[in-house]
C-alpha cells in the first residue's frame, strides 16, 4: 500500500482528503504561484536599489560639473531660473557649499520673496533627493546616536511631517531625515512634497526678510 501511494496519479481525480489549493481567478494551483513569486520580488528589489544609487552618483556628478562652469554671482543676474540653480547646486552636495540662504536673502530685496522662497524651495528640494536616494539604494550609513533612534522613531510615526519641520527650521538633521525617509520606503512624492513645502516656507521668510532690510 505504501509503494503505491508513492506512484503518480494519472487521470485520477484528487481526492477529497488531499484537495489542491486553486486560484479563485484561473482555477490553477496557487502552490506554483508562491514557489515562482519571491525571485522576480527579490530581482526587482535590487534592480530598484543599484538604479537609486546610480541615479545619486549621476546627480552629484552633474552639479559637480556644472560647479565648474557657474558661480552664485553669475547666477543672480538671471533671477528665479539663478535661484532655483544656486539652491539646487548647494543642496545637492556638501562637498561643494553655495551661499543659497545668502542669495535668497539677498534677492528677496529684488524679487518677489514669496516667489523666491516657492523657487528656491524647489530647487533645494532636488537636491536633497540625493540622501533620500541613498537611503532607498540601502547605502545610507546612520550612527546609531540617540538623536538618531529618536528620529527614526518619530519618522515612523509621522514621516511626513517631520520632513516638513526639518525642512522649515533650521537645523542639522534634514540630510540624516532624508536618507531615513528614502530607507524607510516613503512614497517619493510625500518626501517631495513635504520638503519642498518646508524648504519653500524657510526661504520665503529669509526672503522677506531681505526685503525688509535691502528692498527699496
Amino acid at each position: 500500500m505504501n509503494a503505491m501511494s508513492d506512484l503518480p496519479l494519472v487521470g485520477v481525480e484528487p481526492v477529497a482528503t488531499q484537495p489542491a489549493a486553486l486560484d479563485p481567478g484561473t482555477a490553477q494551483p496557487a502552490t506554483s504561484l508562491s514557489a515562482t513569486e519571491p525571485p522576480p520580488r527579490q530581482a526587482r528589489d535590487v534592480i530598484r536599489q543599484v538604479g537609486a544609487v546610480l541615479l545619486a552618483i549621476g546627480i552629484t556628478v552633474g552639479i559637480i560639473l556644472l560647479r565648474g562652469y557657474i558661480h552664485p554671482h553669475q547666477l543672480k543676474e538671471y533671477g528665479y531660473l539663478g535661484l532655483f540653480l544656486i539652491s539646487l547646486i548647494g543642496n545637492a552636495t556638501v562637498i561643494l557649499p553655495v551661499p543659497s540662504f545668502a542669495v535668497a536673502f539677498a534677492m528677496g530685496g529684488m524679487l518677489n520673496p514669496v516667489g523666491v522662497g516657492v523657487v528656491s524651495g524647489l530647487g533645494a528640494t532636488i537636491g536633497e533627493m540625493t540622501g533620500y536616494l541613498a537611503g532607498i539604494g540601502g547605502r545610507a550609513v546612520i550612527e546609531k546616536q540617540p538623536i538618531y533612534i529618536r528620529l527614526e522613531s518619530w519618522m515612523r510615526k509621522g514621516g511626513p511631517l517631520v520632513i516638513f519641520l526639518l525642512a522649515a527650521i533650521p537645523n542639522p538633521l534634514f540630510d540624516v531625515g532624508g536618507m531615513m525617509a528614502g530607507a524607510l520606503r516613503m512614497p517619493v512624492w510625500q518626501f517631495f512634497l513635504a520638503g519642498w513645502a518646508g524648504k519653500s516656507v524657510r526661504f520665503t521668510l529669509l526672503a522677506l526678510g531681505g526685503q525688509f532690510f535691502l528692498g527699496s
